[in-house]
């Protein structure tokens, strides 16, 4: 958004919860920046610095407000180009890719130049990659501290410290404390064998839509939904090791945010666990800008998200699976997918039993062997081709990644089509305009039979149109397919 200090002013006196994430307040009397929804009196206009992100004001000399908490605010979500070239390019380095990669190779993963990455995060974020990397390290570990009992020196390392001197000594510069301050503000109570966080939302979120989706489609023995909330097991390779454990997900009681708890077997991995389940729950969201493009269609359910994807390749074999056939005949489906070729795992859950099979473990399989669960021969052989393509790395399954591309390579793999594809783009890439146009239950919702007349109606929702997608099968008595 265009940082008008007037506007920005205006939706701080309101404390407009529309506008949490999208701008930063710094007040130049006490050196701190809170979000537009912090509940202390609105300083004096004039002591008023308005900055896009939390590593712009930190860059500035401000530190966070111990009462709103930036490190909880929501995220942006964007169509504009270059605005997600620098979205995308901030999820990687809140995935720590820069300390893994380099700026170069980085760079050369979003199909652009260094030099580029670095104009384009200026321009957006107001800061460098390297300035916003190292906010988001100290802010997620200003999180742990508050939120969770892990000692000092596992939330240095946690949050992608080298050394726990390096950490002590920039959380001492930047934010003027001892991070064993912030300890006095951490619960009373806290179990040992998970860690709790919140992450924040723009209001409306339609949280039962989004949870029967997910129930709809949940794995057996990978995910449970129901009136817990979503739970899941996870495996996560960063760092150059493999991360497995749980989580749960449900909606606070207090606030718009959604309370994760993780098991602490995935501390170390936690920047992209927690970057994960923001795209599953579509957190990024702007629920209201959305809500004017799409008009009529979205008025009923306000609220309504995308669901993303926690893993690429998990989405993709839901969907190869979902061709042509019910949402519940795909998920028993999916079930003896996952019995047949993931590995067993113990949580604190009856219900979460195993691990989804990794892209190169169905890769090294034979079209055969895959087909024992039930499935035609071709499509064993497409589930075979995508694996290989992902364990290769000939596509890319991540919000990260080059939309164009990836759906041309997707189109050229056997077995998939327009309507895999476009879902993929959906889920698993959570591009905002996909659409499914060849979709049994959108064709229906619109009544229309002709595929161009589809896309010719659908044209009124760009930049949107996945969302429009999300309300049309909605508005069915039975949602569409997959």
């Amino acid at each position: 958004m265009m940082l008008d200090p007037h506007t920005c002013y205006r939706a701080l006196c309101a404390r407009d919860a529309r506008f949490d994430g999208r701008f930063f307040v710094a007040v130049s009397s006490t050196r701190i920046y809170c979000r537009p929804v912090c509940t202390v009196k609105p300083p004096r206009r004039e002591n008023c610095r308005f900055y896009p992100s939390a590593a712009a004001a930190e860059s500035a000399g401000y530190r966070p407000c111990l009462r709103c908490r930036p490190e909880l605010a929501p995220g942006n979500a964007s169509i504009d180009a270059t605005k997600r070239l620098a979205q995308a390019a901030a999820n990687l380095l809140e995935d720590r890719a820069l300390e893994e990669e380099g700026l170069v190779p980085l760079a050369a993963r979003l199909g652009i130049t260094d030099r580029h990455l670095r104009r384009v995060f200026k321009t957006e974020f107001g800061v460098s990659p390297i300035q916003f990397a190292q906010t988001q390290r100290l802010l997620l570990a200003k999180h742990l501290l508050t939120d969770t009992k892990l000692p000092i020196t596992e939330i240095a390392f946690a949050s992608g410290f080298a050394s726990v001197r390096r950490f002590n000594a920039l959380f001492r510069e930047r934010y003027r404390l001892q991070p064993g301050r912030l300890r006095r503000h951490a619960p009373a109570c806290r179990s040992s064998d998970a860690l709790t966080f919140e992450l924040s939302f723009r209001p409306p979120y339609d949280w039962e839509a989004l949870l029967a989706f997910l129930n709809g489609r949940a794995i057996a023995g990978v995910e449970a939904a129901g009136a817990h909330g979503y739970l899941r097991t996870v495996r996560i390779l960063h760092g150059g090791k493999e991360h497995r454990g749980w989580i749960e997900v449900a909606p606070s009681k207090k606030k718009p945010a959604l309370r994760v708890m993780v098991a602490a077997s995935l501390a170390r991995a936690l920047p992209p666990l927690l970057s994960r389940v923001k795209t599953l729950m579509d957190l990024a969201c702007n629920p209201v800008e959305i809500g004017q493009a799409l008009g009529a269609l979205a008025r009923r359910r306000p609220g309504l998200r995308v669901p993303g994807a926690f893993d690429g390749f998990e989405v993709a074999v839901r969907a190869i699976l979902g061709q042509q056939i019910s949402v519940a005949a795909a998920r028993t489906l999916a079930g003896r997918f996952a019995t047949a070729f993931g590995e067993p795992l113990k949580t604190p859950y009856p219900t979460l039993t195993m691990l989804f099979p990794t892209a190169e473990q169905i890769a090294a399989l034979a079209p055969r062997q895959i087909a024992r669960i039930g499935l035609p021969a071709k499509r064993a052989c497409a589930l075979r081709a995508i694996a290989r393509a992902l364990a290769d790395g000939d596509i890319h399954l991540a919000p990260d990644a080059d939309v164009e591309v990836t759906l041309e390579r997707l189109r050229a793999l056997p077995g998939i089509g327009e309507w895999t594809a476009q879902y993929l783009a959906m889920r698993a890439l959570a591009w905002p305009d996909a659409f499914p146009h060849t979709d049994y239950g959108v064709k229906k919702a619109m009544q229309l039979d002709d595929h161009k007349r589809v896309l010719a109606a659908a044209d009124a929702w760009r930049p949107w149109r996945a969302y429009a997608t999300m309300h049309l099968w909605q508005s069915l008595a039975k949602e569409g397919a997959a």
